[in-house]
């Protein structure tokens, strides 16, 4: 059983918006209605958790709700404080046949059924993935002041996006370790590499885009404007 938690807890406060960036339209859907729909119509996954933010129920359910095909089983689950808490919320709430568990940013709608379902078919094989794409830029480590530090070889460079995808009992075990022993993390596969697990890097797609401030707005509806993005 493959198991989809989709974290939505944010605030986008970089987005300046005074909602809850997740709950803007793009091209007259809500981003989170994009983004659900993906899982709902993927015949890989068998159950959604949908973490959303204290406070978001209202509108989840005005401007989310009636544009889903709720065709699968699906929990609706309050987030914590961090996203590292929504994301522990979310697996707490899973299924107990759940074998592969798929977590995805809720701000990503442009993420695409194949990519899910390669996700879950390389986890099968390695236990723990997560998709990215090669860094474009050169990228520089600088100092407080500023400072160049260090130039690293580009070509080892990716930007990690998700979904990042894993066995069960390994992100189970991660989270659970990491609570123990106050470990925080930026995201779920940083988790499971502190617990002595290798994480397995897949290419994943540079229209995946995370969407977090105005001009990534503007961005996705020239992706969907384009045609390069297909609706569900």
């Amino acid at each position: 059983m493959n198991t989809a938690v989709i974290v939505a807890g944010g605030k986008g406060t970089r987005m300046n918006m005074g909602i809850n960036k997740l709950y803007l339209d793009i091209k007259g859907k809500a981003i989170l209605a994009r983004t659900l729909d993906v899982f709902f119509a993927s015949h890989s996954i068998d159950e959604v958790i949908l973490v959303i933010g204290q406070g978001d129920e209202e509108n989840f359910k005005e401007k989310v709700l009636n544009d889903i095909n709720i065709c699968k089983p699906f929990k609706l689950v309050t987030g914590g404080k961090e996203r590292q808490d929504s994301v522990y919320n979310g697996i707490s709430n899973m299924s107990k046949d759940s074998d592969i568990v798929v977590i995805h940013d809720g701000a990503r709608p442009f993420i695409t059924k194949n990519l899910v379902e390669e996700s879950i078919n390389q986890a099968k094989i390695y236990g723990a993935v997560t998709l990215g794409v090669p860094a474009k830029d050169t990228i520089k480590i600088v100092g407080e002041d500023r400072f160049i530090i260090n130039t690293p070889d580009r070509s080892s460079l990716w930007l990690t996006q998700t979904p990042q995808t894993f066995a069960t009992h390994i992100i189970v075990q991660a989270y659970e370790f990491c609570r123990s022993n106050g470990i925080m993390a930026t995201d779920d596969a940083m988790l499971v590499e502190k617990t002595g697990y290798r994480v397995k890097m897949i290419e994943g797609s540079y229209d995946n885009i995370k969407i977090t401030t105005p001009d990534d707005m503007i961005l996705a509806e020239l992706l969907l404007e384009s045609g390069r993005i297909k609706d569900v």
